[in-house]
């Protein structure tokens, strides 16, 4: 397969992956389009490897992670609006959806990668480990810790399996 066959069917799931790990649809273009770049001076040994797009999408994981690490990108971000859109209205499921994805964001890197690959990727653990680089007990200890944090934050009452 070629570069340019490779981002013409996963360019969109790449951008959509970065949108949901950044938060933001402008920093994800430059995410996806910096590791694309990257991906494209390396192409001929990433294309021989098992998977690619586990590891490109590893580069795109790995790339978000360093943006963070850097601190001249330290940003502020708030949560409080003048207006909220009131349950029952027509933009209630939205606000809704909006206060979850929040909560998403508020999670650590590794959580919320965790929950982007499995429920937004619909990847199962052993590829998202092998994304992460790490083992699928601990993709699974990831996401329990982030769901659990989540109900817990969102006030839904802890299942019984679980330690909330």
């Amino acid at each position: 397969m070629t570069f340019e066959e490779y981002v013409g069917s996963r360019g969109p799931a790449l951008m959509r992956l970065a949108r949901l790990l950044t938060g933001d649809e402008h920093r994800a273009e430059d995410l996806t389009q910096d590791v694309l770049t990257r991906a494209y001076v390396h192409w001929r040994r990433i294309a021989r490897v098992d998977r690619p797009d586990v590891y490109v999408r590893r580069m795109l994981v790995n790339a978000n992670n360093s943006w963070w690490r850097r601190r001249t990108n330290r940003e502020l971000a708030t949560a409080d609006f003048a207006e909220r859109p009131q349950h029952g209205d027509l933009g209630g499921e939205t606000a809704d959806r909006d206060a979850m994805w929040q909560l998403v964001l508020g999670l650590p890197d590794r959580q919320r990668a965790v929950l982007v690959l499995r429920y937004y990727e619909d990847l199962d653990d052993a590829t998202i480990a092998q994304i992460l680089g790490c083992s699928p007990v601990t993709v699974r200890t990831h996401a329990m810790r982030a769901l659990n944090h989540l109900r817990e934050r969102y006030g839904v009452p802890a299942t019984n399996g679980s330690r909330a």
